[in-house]
């Protein structure tokens, strides 16, 4: 029986070392600027936990074996009260792994959320509610429009789904959207809202992912590399209609940036 189980253990350990190994199951393609560090946090990560992973397991299964039942041949086991040289040990090394992995990845999350958005970014403001992503554009003025909650009609388009207040004179040429529309290689400058519950912005191919928390706006900032049609997801439960929250970034040349800005701005003339 131990011997079963000692093959188990490894065959489980070393199987799902090879799925992470492997990359079977992994994210699409960074297509932002941040993505390539973000990605090498991920495979340092994976290879000093991996290691320590593996290791742990082995010696699992190797005591599982050592000490199964044989009848009066079984090794008695000792039992320690514990070593304090070996906890402290054992202790300082962990805090070294983390602290260490902490410190290393904490620049390229602190560039998209502390740091300002460079001049010129694209200004786009992300509103998350039960079950849907609204994404609003300040237009030529370059400001948003106020909003109200009163004003909020999901069923009466857009601009009444975050309750946009039409006497605003810098509400007239905002642009709201069920689709996310980026120019590549333009940082874009994010504000994130949400209306009822946490919400989650997750755009896995920009291996990007914030909390939009009601009665906070979350300013951020990242840089879409290559033109495509990108999957948005959020991240956070946040209700029966969780699984419908979806939605799509479209990232496309200048040109048809501009191009599609002036279009949806004469629409409201």
């Amino acid at each position: 029986m131990g011997l079963a189980l000692l093959a188990i253990i490894w065959l489980i350990t070393f199987v799902s070392t090879y799925f992470f190994i492997a990359k079977t199951w992994w994210l699409p393609a960074g297509v932002a600027a941040a993505a390539p560090g973000i990605d090498r946090q991920f495979t340092i990560t994976f290879i000093a936990m991996g290691v320590v992973f593996v290791l742990a397991q082995c010696i699992l299964g190797y005591f599982v074996w050592r000490y199964r039942d044989r009848g009066a041949a079984s090794e008695k086991v000792e039992y320690s009260h514990g070593n304090v040289k070996l906890e402290i040990l054992w202790t300082t090394l962990t805090a070294i792994l983390f602290i260490g992995l902490n410190l290393m990845g904490a620049n390229i999350w602190a560039q998209e959320r502390f740091d300002p958005a460079g001049p010129g970014a694209i200004p786009v403001e992300v509103t998350g509610m039960q079950f849907a992503w609204y994404f609003r554009y300040p237009g030529a003025d370059g400001k948003y429009g106020a909003t109200n909650p009163k004003l909020m009609d999901p069923s009466s388009g857009n601009e009444a789904a975050i309750g946009l207040d039409s006497n605003d004179p810098a509400s007239k040429d905002d642009v709201v959207t069920g689709t996310m529309y980026l120019p590549v290689n333009r940082q874009v400058d994010l504000t994130l809202r949400a209306v009822d519950v946490i919400h989650s912005f997750f755009v896995p191919s920009f291996r990007f992912k914030q909390d939009a928390v009601p009665g906070l706006a979350i300013h951020m900032h990242f840089t879409p590399t290559q033109i495509g049609d990108y999957e948005i997801a959020c991240a956070e439960l946040c209700g029966l209609g969780h699984y419908k929250m979806h939605g799509m970034v479209k990232v496309v040349s200048q040109e048809d940036f501009d191009k599609w800005i002036a279009t949806r701005e004469a629409e409201k003339q």
